[in-house]
This record gives structure tokens, C-alpha cells and sequence, in this order.
């Protein structure tokens, strides 16, 4: 008896053991970060020697979430009232959260069954946890080596124009700032006005578009563009992301000019109908979660303020520095409804069929994107008066992580700026948090007997 009890003993020990273990989930693991993030970086933001004049905790907190979230929308003017300890810190901030998001998202991605087709495949199992930390590694550096060769492009393109204006120094500074806010689609500027003193400058412009569109097309399609090499061999998820990208792109280009081509305020005060183009370009691409802007974005017309509201609710792509409900969500809502209309049930494209259960995703995640508009909105008008279509262009741009504002941001106060935060971390965070949880998520084997109701 005394012998069955001591070899009892070791094995309690052992069983107990683990149970002690806090076993974090990835979102939430994420979520804890980018908010540690955010605390050190409002700390940070505090320091005397990081403004030309004291800013309050809320301004700072601001600041560092939208920052994290790599945003843009902000309360205090980045060149004028930070230093640059403060500005190099907003910097660091934009890093960390753009590419912490990408790793997540490509990781998640893995997790879904996406196999990447490179030269060094990364291979998921069903669960987001199970990756294996070789798997994270690989994954972790080829992101970071596709960042910083992105990055490392911008800076020597940018520096080109910026040098001989500006000197070396503040001309070095510039590209490195923008090339960094740009390629992680954050939108801060060193200027109130964004880049509206180059709308006519095509060097600076078309290299800040350059940027924003690669990381708005993420790791995923650029790896496989310069892999393959050719059409027929990309993957169907890579062609959809071109395909629609483009689409939008010149659709919003043409949509602009059209709207805006008469505005003295804005296409109209320019001169030259390729300078026109030029604004128009950068004004259509930029609501896809950049953030900068080369005319001033209270004067646009109604309708081409509307059309950025779809803009930005729509995104990038995913696994990328954008947010939004992303293009690949966009294009399956859009096919789907085609082929209902059509009396067809079976969605396909490019040859393929898509699953119902892509289907449904697609749904939830435009249905979570909407009720989160919606509920901020609300409260929104509750806490601030302002003309709706400005506090709606302020909500989703902070859900869509733009940074793009009809400027409502400085009326916001504390509880509209309380209610921002939330839905920047939300419309950063919420589309993966999503994914994750359908990944995990136990099915349930039992089935009922169908019925039909009429809709719509």
C-alpha cells in the first residue's frame, strides 16, 4: 500500500504542474501587447524632452494608439508640437504595430490552411497554436527582411527629391519618416496639411503611393508576383487582391477627377489636366487605409466624401498594413451577390468554386465591420456636435485605420476621443481576432430540418 501511494505522489505532482500554467490565446496574447504597447508609448509621449510644449495624458494616449494601430488620426500636430524624440517614438510605434500585425495576420493565415508557395514553405496545422515556433521564426524574418527591403527602396527614392529642397539632414529625415508612415499605411506627417504642398510633385507623390500600395498588398502577393512571375501561375487568392486592387484604384482616379474636376477648393485650383490626374490618383488610392492627403479633405464634395466612406470601409488586403474589411471580403460580398441575381447558388471565379464556409466568413466579417461603424457612430453624435457626414468620415476612418478626417478629430473631447480609440483598436484587431476565432471554433454535428422565410 505505502509503495502504491509514493508512486502516486511523483505522478500528482506532475499533473498539477501544468494546470498552473495561464494558457494566453493569440488575440488576446496581441491585444495585451499592442495595449503595453500603447501604455509605453503615451509614457514615452509624456517625457518633457518629447514636445515643445505639454501635452495631456489623453493627447498622448491618442497619439500612441493611433500610432500602434498605425492610423494616422491625431489630436496634436506631429511636426509642430512633438520633438524629434517625440516623432522618432511615433516612428517606433508605426514599426512595431505594422509589422507585429503582419506577422499575426500571415500567421493566422497559416493557421486558415494557407500554404504559402515560396522557396521556403511555411506549413500550419488547424490551430493557430500549433504552429510551430520554426514556423513563426521563418515567417517573422521574411517579413521583416520584406519591410525593411520595402523601406529600405523608399528612403533612397524619397531622398532624391527630398534632399535637394530640404538639405541632407532634414531631406534624410523626411524620406525616413515617410517611407516608414507610408509603408505601413499610419498616414503621419511632419506637416498640419499632410503632403498637400507636393499635389503637383509626381517624384514624392506616385513613391508615397508606391509605398502604401505594397504594404497595402501585403508580404503574401508580393512574395508570389516576384516568384512566379506570370499569370496563369498565381494563385487564385493572389489574383483576386490584383484584380480588384486595380479596379478600385481606377475607378476611384476616374471618380474624383469627375467629382472634383470644377472644385476651386480643390482639382479646380490646379493647373494642367495631368496635375489634375496626379491629385486625383493619389486622393482615389489613398482612403484604401493611408491616410495621406494632397487636397484639403473638408473641401471635397459630398459625393467624393461618400465614396471614401466605401473606400475605406473596404480596405486593403489582408495579411497586410491595411485594415478594412479588406478587398478579398469586398470581392466575395460582391460575386455572391452576382450570381444570386444571376439564379445561380454556386459562386465561382477564375475557375474555382468558393465554399460556403468562406462564404459565411466574408458575411461575419462585413456584419461585425458594420455594427461597429454603426454603434460608434451613434454614440459618437451623442458626445459631439458636428454635421454627421464629418462624424461618419471620422468613424470610419478610425475603423479602417485611414487617418483621413474632415476635421473632427479636434472636436472630438474625451469621450469622443475615448470612443475612437476603441474603434481604431477595434478595426485593427477585430478582422483577425474574427479569423482566429473561426479557425479554433468547434463545429457542431448536429443538423435541422431546413426552412424558408421570405428577405429583403
Amino acid at each position: 500500500m505505502k509503495a502504491s501511494l509514493q508512486d502516486q505522489t511523483p505522478h500528482q505532482t506532475i499533473v498539477k504542474g501544468p494546470k498552473r500554467k495561464r494558457s494566453i490565446k493569440p488575440p488576446w496574447l496581441l491585444l495585451e501587447s499592442f495595449l503595453i504597447l500603447i501604455f509605453i508609448g503615451a509614457c514615452l509621449l509624456k517625457l518633457p524632452f518629447a514636445t515643445v510644449a505639454p501635452v495631456s495624458w489623453m493627447e498622448a494616449a491618442f497619439t500612441a494608439t493611433s500610432a500602434v494601430t498605425v492610423t494616422g488620426l491625431v489630436v496634436v500636430d506631429t511636426g509642430s508640437q512633438y520633438t524629434t524624440f517625440g516623432q522618432l517614438v511615433i516612428l517606433c510605434l508605426i514599426q512595431l504595430g505594422g509589422l507585429g500585425l503582419m506577422t499575426f495576420a500571415v500567421l493566422t493565415a497559416l493557421a486558415l490552411g494557407f500554404k504559402l508557395r515560396l522557396k521556403q514553405q511555411l506549413v500550419a496545422q488547424e490551430a493557430f497554436n500549433e504552429v510551430s515556433l520554426q514556423t513563426a521564426r521563418k515567417a517573422g524574418s521574411s517579413i521583416a527582411l520584406f519591410a525593411i527591403a520595402s523601406e529600405a527602396i523608399g528612403i533612397i527614392v524619397l531622398s532624391y527629391f527630398f534632399i535637394p529642397e530640404l538639405g541632407w539632414g532634414d531631406g534624410l529625415y523626411n524620406a525616413l519618416f515617410y517611407t516608414i508612415s507610408a509603408f505601413n499605411n499610419a498616414g503621419f506627417a511632419l506637416s498640419p496639411d499632410s503632403l498637400s504642398n507636393y499635389v503637383s510633385h509626381p517624384g514624392i507623390t506616385l513613391s508615397v503611393t508606391a509605398l502604401f500600395v505594397t504594404g497595402g498588398l501585403g508580404y503574401i502577393v508580393i512574395m508570389e508576383l516576384l516568384e512566379k512571375r506570370s499569370w496563369p501561375r498565381l494563385s487564385v487568392y493572389v489574383k483576386i487582391i490584383l484584380t480588384t486592387t486595380l479596379f478600385l484604384n481606377l475607378f476611384a482616379t476616374a471618380a474624383v477627377l469627375i467629382l472634383e474636376f470644377n472644385n476651386p477648393n480643390t482639382l479646380g485650383m490646379l493647373e494642367g489636366f495631368w496635375s489634375k490626374l496626379l491629385a486625383a490618383w493619389f486622393q482615389g488610392v489613398t482612403p484604401r487605409t493611408a491616410g495621406f492627403n494632397t487636397l484639403e479633405i473638408g473641401a471635397l464634395t459630398a459625393g467624393t466624401s461618400v465614396l471614401m466612406l466605401l473606400l475605406m470601409f473596404i480596405g486593403g488586403a489582408p495579411n497586410s498594413t491595411a485594415s478594412g474589411i479588406k478587398i478579398s471580403t469586398f470581392f466575395i460580398l460582391i460575386t455572391a451577390t452576382k450570381s444570386f441575381l444571376q439564379g445561380n447558388l454556386n459562386v465561382s471565379f477564375f475557375g474555382r468554386s468558393l465554399s460556403r464556409e468562406t462564404l459565411l466568413k466574408a458575411l461575419a466579417t462585413a456584419t461585425i465591420g458594420m455594427a461597429t461603424i454603426f454603434i460608434a457612430v451613434f454614440m459618437l453624435t451623442i458626445f459631439v456636435k458636428d454635421d454627421f457626414l464629418d462624424i461618419a468620415f471620422e468613424v470610419v476612418s478610425a475603423f479602417g485605420t485611414v487617418g483621413l478626417s474632415r476635421g473632427t478629430t479636434s472636436e472630438l473631447g474625451t469621450a469622443g476621443q475615448l470612443i475612437i480609440m476603441a474603434v481604431m483598436l477595434i478595426g485593427r484587431l477585430g478582422p483577425l481576432t474574427l479569423g482566429y476565432t473561426l479557425t479554433v471554433r468547434h463545429k457542431s454535428h448536429v443538423k435541422y430540418a431546413t426552412t424558408e422565410f421570405p428577405v429583403g
